[in-house]
Order: C-alpha cells, then sequence, then structure tokens
C-alpha cells in the first residue's frame, strides 16, 4: 500500500491557518487603533503576508497529495469515495480562509465565494468532518496505547515466571547448601574423633616402647 502523505501536510497547514487567524486578529487590533503606514500596522501586515505565503505554499503541497489521491485511486491508500471528497472540500475550505485573510490585510473587498450564505454549510461540514477525523486519530492513539500495554503485560508475565522459576532455583540451591553443611559438620566430627583416638593410641604405644627399653638396660647393667 502507498504512503499517504495528507495527514503530515494537513496537520502543518491546520497549525500554520491558526497562527494565520491569530496574525489576523493582531492586525485588525493595530489597524483599528494606529494610524496607517505607522511602522506598527506595517510590521503587522508583512508579517501576516509572509505567513499567508508559507500557508500557500503548504496549501499547493496538500492539494498535491489529494490529486495523488485521486489520480491512483482511494483505494490504493485504503480510502473510500467520501474521504477523498471531504479533502478536497478542505482544500477549498483553506484556500477561502487564505483569500478572505489576504483581502483583509490588502484592503480589498470579500471575495465572493467568501461572502455565499452557503459557506456557512461547508464551514459546518467541515467541522463535522475535522472532528469525525479527530476521533479516528484518538481512536487510533488508542489503539496504540492498548497493543503497547498489551505486550507490557505479556513481559510482566514472562518477568513473573522467571522469577517464580529463580526462586525455586535458590530454594533448591540453600537445600542443597544446608545438606551439605550437615555432612560436613559430620565429617568433621569423625576427623576430631579419629584425631583424638590416633593421640591416644600413639601415647600407649611411645610409654610401652619407653618400659621395654628401660627394662632392657636395667637388665644390662645387672648383668654386666
Amino acid at each position: 500500500m502507498s504512503t499517504d502523505p495528507y495527514h503530515a501536510v494537513q496537520s502543518e497547514i491546520q497549525s500554520s491557518l491558526q497562527s494565520a487567524e491569530q496574525l489576523r486578529a493582531s492586525f485588525v487590533r493595530i489597524r483599528s487603533t494606529a494610524r496607517e503606514g505607522s511602522e506598527e500596522l506595517e510590521w503587522a501586515r508583512n508579517e501576516l503576508k509572509a505567513t499567508l505565503s508559507a500557508l500557500e505554499a503548504d496549501l499547493e503541497d496538500l492539494d498535491e497529495s489529494v490529486k495523488i489521491v485521486e489520480q491512483t485511486g482511494a483505494r490504493m491508500f485504503g480510502l473510500d469515495d467520501a474521504e477523498v471528497i471531504a479533502r478536497r472540500r478542505y482544500v477549498g475550505h483553506v484556500r477561502r480562509e487564505i483569500e478572505s485573510i489576504r483581502a483583509e490585510v490588502e484592503g480589498r473587498p470579500q471575495p465572493d465565494s467568501v461572502r455565499q450564505p452557503r459557506d456557512d454549510d461547508h464551514q459546518s461540514q467541515w467541522a463535522m468532518q475535522e472532528q469525525e477525523m479527530m476521533i479516528q486519530q484518538q481512536d487510533q492513539t488508542i489503539s496504540s496505547i492498548a497493543g503497547t500495554l498489551s505486550t507490557i503485560a505479556q513481559q510482566a508475565g514472562l518477568m513473573g515466571t522467571e522469577i517464580v522459576e529463580h526462586n525455586e532455583m535458590l530454594g533448591d540451591l540453600e537445600q542443597n547448601v544446608d545438606r551439605t553443611d550437615t555432612k560436613l559438620e559430620g565429617a568433621m566430627r569423625k576427623m576430631k574423633k579419629f584425631i583424638r583416638d590416633t593421640e591416644e593410641t600413639k601415647s600407649g604405644w611411645c610409654i610401652g616402647i619407653l618400659i621395654a627399653i628401660l627394662v632392657i638396660l636395667l637388665l644390662a647393667v645387672i648383668l654386666v
């Protein structure tokens, strides 16, 4: 499936359009208090024009992305015809907003396309479509979060299983150590008894040998 660039460009457009609306409000406020040709008013006008120029460039990219979908086919991007129509309407909506702001900053009458009563219907339709898109994006975000939480839960389960296995291994090791200590203590006791018995036996033999030597010496003296 081809990559759909619409949402990335549309997000930038919406942010730029909000900035333009804020600059427009600031320009109207300054124009109502400052004299024509003042430095503050000219700065506000130039700032607004620059923002509109950047917005128009982004709108061309957005329009191009819609054309790609229209020419390639909505199904190639996983879209239906209603979504493509909504995108085309959004491009028209932004274009009318830019023209309205530009006409105001240049002191021209509002274009007929902006002043037509049916534009209110377009605004309402776009507001509903934008709300639907926001809901869809929220659903996607929630689904992504749910997937992440599921993965974390699985990892936590695996960690819990490993911890239980490690605890069992530690328990077995402690039992083996205890048995080894018991055997070692028994062996030490036997070793001490053996040494003690050996020492007593050696002492008895030494005394017997000494007595025998003394007897032999005494006999030797008597006989001599």
